[in-house]
């Protein structure tokens, strides 16, 4: 049975988009294939178990039925690590995720496990990226994001991580690299690491429509609520504006799919959203949405004009600043009903990613 380990340099590298296209490409090959993510950091309520969200993704999206609490054994809720400090116990840990493994191995011709951080996250509870791989008895592909010299020192320092635990890395994925700088970085970061002994399966150009949230899943992140076009929330958020500015100033940033956030009693800049249509003179608006601030609702003839427009309207408690921030902060992740970023991932990995390498290597 091979196995193989997903691993990353940091947070949001794109581990999951990695499995998920290695596990739709892979399917093709081999008929039975399983996932596990043993340690998860995010996770929904699922009949009563906490299951990290990546798991219920490949779930449904690979149609892979090996348990979902099999697939996400260990979840990192609040207060996990300073409960272990105080009581450690490496070998409950340890056993919950071999048995998990090896229900979730069982009958499998590959099975890809997804890894949480960089090679040392976890080790606060004695299970690092990189003890996990040794637990598991698996090799690693690391993914790093776009860029030359930061990427590389990355992927050395966690390499020798892995390499302390016995643990061998297959080689590397390099993600998000800028269209532009495509050909200069894949031609640098693979002379840059083959000097180190590294191979590079993969770099996977930028795609910025998987970076692109919906309004829904702003609302699912934040505490904002609806005021109004609660049926158009799956709306894809392409630029954000924060409209501080004056009216006639407002209308240039105003681009298509761009979400406007506004004071609520600003109604001036409130009429300038409503009245910027696309360029295909279809009465469509441009703004896909609009996020009010300071928790201040618009008065009676403006809300009725904002009802009527067809786009969402969410409100927020926090300043015009503090609501941007967050927006900006988001980690987009990819969802189940997301069916076109989900296309583009399987795509995107095939045409720029090694697969033969991957399988010889494993």
């Amino acid at each position: 049975m091979r196995k193989i380990f997903i691993a990353a340099t940091k947070q949001n590298d794109g581990k999951t988009t990695v499995s998920l296209g290695i596990i739709r490409n892979l399917q093709q090959k081999f008929g039975r294939v399983g996932f596990i993510k043993p340690i998860g950091q995010r996770y929904l309520e699922e009949e009563g178990l906490k299951i990290d969200e990546d798991s219920v993704l490949i779930e449904e999206v690979c149609g892979i039925k090996c348990g979902l609490k099999d697939m996400s054994p260990i979840a990192v809720e609040k207060g996990f690590t300073e409960k272990y400090i105080a009581k450690p116990d490496k070998n409950n840990i340890s056993r919950q995720i071999q048995d998990s493994f090896r229900r979730i191995s069982k009958n499998q011709e590959l099975v890809v496990i997804e890894g949480t951080g960089h090679a040392g996250v976890g080790s606060v509870f004695d299970h690092s990226n990189a003890a996990v791989a040794k637990l598991l008895g698996s090799k690693v592909i690391i993914i790093s994001s776009g860029g030359v010299g930061r990427p590389i020192d990355e992927i050395v320092l966690n390499k020798a991580l892995f390499e302390k635990e016995g643990v061998k890395v297959l080689g590397v994925i390099i993600n998000k690299v800028l269209p532009g700088k495509f050909e200069k970085i894949n031609r640098l970061v693979r002379k840059g690491l083959e000097r180190k002994g590294i191979d590079v399966l993969g770099v996977l150009p930028y795609d910025p429509m998987l970076a692109k949230p919906s309004i829904e899943q702003i609302l699912e992140e934040t505490d904002f609520e609806v005021l109004c076009g609660e049926q158009y929330l799956e709306r894809s958020v392409a630029k954000v504006i924060v409209a501080a500015m004056e009216p006639r100033d407002a209308e240039r940033y105003i681009t298509e799919d761009a979400l406007m956030i506004t004071p609520g009693d600003r109604e001036d800049m409130i009429n300038i959203a409503l009245n910027c249509f696309r360029d295909s003179g279809s009465k469509k608006l441009k703004i896909c949405g609009i996020v009010l601030t300071c928790g201040i609702t618009p008065q009676g003839p403006i809300m009725e004009l904002l009802a009527k427009a067809e786009i969402p309207v969410l409100l927020a408690d926090s300043d015009t600043y503090d609501v941007a921030t967050c927006v900006h902060d988001l980690t987009v992740k990819i969802r189940p009903c997301d069916t076109e970023k989900i296309n583009a991932v399987v795509k995107l990995m095939k045409e720029n990613v090694d697969f033969n390498k991957i399988l010889k290597g494993i």
